[in-house]
């Protein structure tokens, strides 16, 4: 990592929220100067004199952002960068992500495994390529290093078209936007883009066999993993609205 961005770590003015001013201030100091998962911050007391803040508000921010899953919290080493996708986002936005989220995963859930089910008894030979060929693409885009999120939404769109009911298809087109949110959130992760690869060639596998009980339970288990993201376990306390003073 390079030198540390001045930009970013300008000092912070007085507020009811700081540790969240703090947390949107690293996510433009990850942004600026290039940090990349495994990457460590500079030291707490470092960041406090930069910042001009308490080192009680550094290190509140930085539970919280260990309980999202932003950064890992090593005693005794430091802090380092977890992962980046929505880093820097303010609380507010975060807590109403959190908010949506369950029912979208819910709402997936319903569509989705019924769509296996029916592509497993209705898939025909273009089918069957159109969802290998989104695999190969989603290996392709892990192996490059990215989330893989282009091929994993062609895999599951190839699905509900091999299911060969429209009102289904409109129903889940219809929830494009949301259910890409849930794949980010998802897929971002550490060790998640392929483990979701490997569920979705066991889809696949049942949905060649022609067997809707399989292809209808891995999909379901799939989703349950999908599901597991640090958004959700984290558990805002109280206080989070509010936040601490310097």
């Amino acid at each position: 990592m390079g030198a540390p961005s001045a930009a970013a770590l300008r000092p912070l003015e007085r507020s009811r929220r700081l540790y969240e001013d703090v947390g949107v201030r690293l996510g433009e100091f990850v942004r600026e100067s290039g940090m990349s998962p495994g990457d460590q911050f500079p030291a707490e007391r470092e960041l406090a004199q930069r910042l001009q803040v308490s080192r009680t508000s550094v290190r509140q921010s930085f539970v919280v952002l260990q309980a999202l899953g932003f950064v890992d919290v090593r005693h005794g080493e430091g802090v380092f960068l977890r992962r980046t996708r929505g880093f820097g986002e303010s609380l507010a936005k975060l807590l109403e992500r959190r908010r949506r989220l369950p029912e979208v995963l819910e709402a997936r859930e319903a569509l989705e495994v019924k769509l296996a089910e029916l592509a497993a008894a209705h898939r025909g030979r273009a089918d069957l390529d159109a969802m290998r060929a989104a695999l190969t693409r989603m290996e392709a885009e892990i192996v490059a290093g990215a989330l893989g999120t282009e091929g994993d939404a062609a895999f599951h769109h190839a699905i509900a078209i091999a299911a060969g009911n429209q009102i289904l298809l409109h129903l889940i087109d219809a929830m494009a936007d949301v259910i890409q949110e849930s794949r980010v959130e998802s897929l971002s992760e550490p060790g998640r883009p392929p483990r979701s690869l490997q569920a979705h060639r066991r889809i696949l596998a049942a949905i060649e066999a022609g067997s809707r009980e399989l292809a209808a339970e891995a999909m379901r288990l799939h989703l349950r993993v999908v599901a597991d993201v640090s958004l959700l376990r984290w558990q805002p306390e109280p206080s989070d609205g509010a936040g601490a003073r310097a």
